[in-house]
């Protein structure tokens, strides 16, 4: 039996990342503030564009192939690390706008609102340009 440590793989050029075959990871995640407009965590993510209340463009640093990519977005109405069991119940709009942005809205269940929420995120899975 064989072991194989690595700190770093890359191509056979030395340089360039693996490729990944027959597998997916995210290719972009982004949470945003809309309370103050902040990017507390990103990857994949140039910048956040506010549209109105609860709705959001996420637009990519790297373009995705194309517009048919998934998209998978939560919200909730208190910063990350705060959540509880009584937190107000949210349903969140979330998908492929073009192949440099995704669509994401926060609605707020009870009152069937837009909210800027303090936590709005997503993940977004599909091939890269």
């Amino acid at each position: 039996m064989s072991t194989l440590k690595a700190d770093t793989i890359v191509a056979s050029d030395g340089s360039s990342p693996v490729t990944l075959t027959k597998q997916t990871t995210v290719k972009a995640h982004g949470v945003f503030d809309m309370s103050n407009n902040s990017i507390p965590d990103s990857f994949n993510i140039a910048s956040f564009t506010d549209r109105a209340t609860g709705c959001l463009y996420g637009n990519y640093v790297n373009s995705m192939s194309s517009a048919s990519h998934t998209v998978t977005g939560s919200s909730s109405p208190v910063q990350e690390g705060a959540m509880g069991t009584n937190n107000y119940n949210r349903y969140v709009i979330a998908s492929s706008d073009t192949a440099s942005r995704y669509s994401e809205n926060t609605r707020d269940v009870d009152g069937n609102t837009q909210q800027n929420d303090p936590y709005i995120a997503a993940v977004s899975h599909g091939d890269l340009a």
